[in-house]
């Protein structure tokens, strides 16, 4: 973002949701639901399966408030005993005084019970529904199709499944026990003040209003002044930004000064619109503060001449103003936590939406049991074991989207024990091709056969099963290195896992760490090299023994020296298998039965590595431009003149030390 930029409305609205109190995964806390009480009635809706428990909570808290309100009037008796035995000269009664203060503490110490008590279920009660929820969540996490996790941030997924049932269990917890008990005790309290004194009571609520049209006004004024300061907030953001991330630039050419000067100025910008939105939004509460003492001292006035004409005794007006101090404090909770369970409800909201989204088809076993089958549909397929690895692919047309199609007529047929190459530029879908073989999507046309049976007949686990993928990215869990080779099948001995990493050169440098196998494996693998992760995942995949195997970009992370070994070991793994290898070098893949090279979801060539590169094709355009220059693999026109330009004088790469990277990729 260009530091010059300013923000829309739009923007500092998100701003303020990415940088409000505290931190929040990818973001903060949402603020607003788009479909507020739709989501709370669904929010409320998770309490059904405890309506007892909901029934009892309310009923403790009911009896705690009434009980509380009650508190003040017995008081006021007490105070009449007081001041009556004085005015008659006969002495405080000190046996009714005692037996109404007794009656006082007794009716605090139950509320407080029942207070407790109230609390206990709650707790209880929404521990359970948040448990049920992350269940929920957990289970439909695992029935998403891999559609859902290419549309959506991993940072925002993160932050639904776990800091926003938080926030919703904060909300539930907190917001509906306190509005509850607020609201009970401004009703009673209210009553409370009515039955005391109708004329008091009307002064107290005056207040209201005054205090609503105040809070109004500077509200309105401070929101205008929070938005300029998330304005030049975010100017300032962005200029960091920019210093950050071209610091090496800014260095180069000097411009230090300059930039310390622009943060200066755009810093002192923020001081002074974070100031007055501070100064503004800190008004409020003396202003409120103010209006309240206005109410106390009409109510000390009024009551006081209503004492005086004998209208009212002592104790009663000095119930009402402690029914009156007592009335601001719900208001000032409700607001507080009518602001938390609008958040709650926000996050809510989000978790509702990931458990509405569109889940992956059943399998048709599922949709047999469920009884959801068609009559004259497919039935449920079954391999018949052993799985020799035939993999065939018949007319197959596949698209992400509608309007867009990628694969549209494609055949071709993988060998049991063979290994198929696919190479070709970025986007021509050689990843994909091996996606719809591990039914991560859905084909939209043609069949995918293993051992003769459609893929879409079996189950995914039971599919998925007979195939091990090495991916670009090793992937290791916490754990030792042992418990991340087991990972392939976790009822292997110590035994087969020391022999798989044997046979995939782990075992080699395994001995040179403190604790062997058992090195405990740091953050995402921090503690270990890029070419160690991968040798590590060649030897989980080596360990599953899977019929079918499929390596994709295996060694593109990994230096020259390292991918020599990650190479032997990927050959080991190959052995007697059904091989799907993508590869971007292709002086990697020179050994494969078969070379497939793809343009736009479709097979341009294929064949083995001598043949394609006499067709002087496709293939050959991507395997030269490898070393030569000014080639572009993607243009169809490319053309290579052996008696002209660089080419001709250049030998082909014998490995990868001389092909390098490339520009295939």
């Amino acid at each position: 973002m260009s530091a010059e930029n300013e923000l829309t409305e739009a923007e500092i609205a998100e701003l303020q949701d990415s940088v409000g109190a505290g931190e929040w995964g990818e973001g903060s806390a949402p603020r607003k639901a788009k479909n507020f009480w739709p989501s709370l009635g669904r929010l409320v809706a998770t309490l059904g399966g405890h309506r007892l428990g909901v029934v009892a909570v309310l009923l403790t808290g009911a009896v705690s408030t009434v009980l509380t309100v009650w508190a003040p009037t017995i008081l006021g008796d007490a105070m009449d005993v007081i001041f009556d035995g004085v005015l008659a000269g006969t002495g405080v009664d000190f046996t009714a005084l005692g037996r109404l203060l007794v009656i006082v503490l007794g009716m605090y110490a139950v509320a407080s019970v029942f207070d407790w008590l109230q609390g206990f279920l709650l707790n209880e009660i929404v521990m359970k529904v948040v448990f049920r929820l992350r269940e929920d969540i957990e289970a439909k996490v695992n029935r998403l199709p891999l559609s859902y996790f290419d549309t959506h941030q991993r940072g925002d997924l993160l932050s639904r499944t776990t800091n926003d049932v938080d926030n919703v269990q904060a909300a539930m917890q907190q917001a509906f026990a306190s509005l509850f008990y607020a609201l009970m005790t401004i009703i009673g309290i209210t009553i409370m003040m009515f039955v005391l004194s109708w004329q008091l009571a009307l002064i107290a609520l005056t207040a209201l209003p005054i205090a609503g049209i105040v809070v109004g006004i500077v509200g309105s004024r401070s929101q205008k002044l929070f938005a300029d300061q998330w304005r030049h907030t975010g100017r300032v953001n962005g200029h960091i930004e920019e210093s950050f991330t071209g610091h090496d630039l800014v260095t180069v050419f000097g411009r230090q000064e300059s930039m310390r000067e622009r943060f200066d100025e755009r810093n002192s910008e923020l001081f002074d619109a974070s100031f007055k939105a501070q100064f503004y939004s800190g008004v409020i509460m003396p202003v409120m503060q103010w209006v309240t003492y206005l109410g106390y001292v009409g109510i000390a006035v009024v009551g006081g001449l209503r004492v005086a004409n004998g209208q009212m005794s002592l104790g009663q007006v000095t119930a009402f103003i402690q029914y009156s101090r007592e009335f601001n404090a719900p208001l000032g909770e409700m607001a507080g936590m009518a602001n938390m369970l609008i958040s709650g409800v926000a996050s809510a909201e989000r978790i509702f939406e990931l458990l509405d989204a569109d889940e992956q088809e059943p399998d048709l076993a599922e949709q047999a049991a469920a009884g959801r089958i068609d009559a004259d549909g497919p039935r449920p397929g079954a391999l018949v074991q052993p799985v020799h690895g035939h993999v065939e692919f018949e007319r197959v047309a596949f698209s992400y989207t509608a309007d867009q199609p990628l694969i549209t007529d494609l055949s071709l047929t993988a060998e049991p024990g063979r290994t198929v190459a696919i190479v070709g530029p970025t986007g021509a879908g050689k990843t994909t091709l091996v996606n719809l073989v591990m039914r991560f999507y859905e084909i939209d046309a043609g069949r995918i056969l293993l051992d003769g049976v459609d893929t879409r007949t079996l189950e995914r686990s039971v599919l998925r099963s007979q195939v091990g993928m090495v991916l670009q990215d090793a992937v290791l869990f916490g754990g030792t290195i042992r418990d991340n080779i087991r990972y392939g099948r976790l009822d292997a001995t110590d035994d087969e896992v020391v022999a798989a990493a044997q046979a995939t050169y782990v075992d080699r440098f395994v001995h040179t760490l403190p604790d062997g196998y058992d090195t405990v494996v740091e953050d995402e693998g921090a503690n270990i090299s890029a070419g160690e992760r991968q040798l590590i995942t060649i030897a989980r995949a080596f360990l599953a023994d899977p019929p079918i195997l499929i390596l994709d970009e295996a060694t593109s992370s990994v230096d020259t020296r390292t991918e020599v070994l990650v190479q032997e070991a990927m050959g080991a793994l190959r052995t007697d298998r059904t091989s799907f290898v993508i590869a971007h070098r292709l002086s990697t893949i020179r050994d494969a039965d078969t070379i497939l090279v793809m343009e736009h979801g479709d097979i341009v060539e294929q064949g083995d590595h001598a043949t394609l590169l006499e067709a002087g094709g496709a293939y050959q355009r991507l395997y030269l431009s490898q070393f030569s220059e000014g080639i572009d693999p993607d243009a169809d026109d490319a053309v290579l003149e052996p008696a002209s330009g660089p080419a001709s004088s250049a030998p082909a790469p014998e490995s990868a030390d001389d092909a390098g990277q490339g520009a295939a990729g």
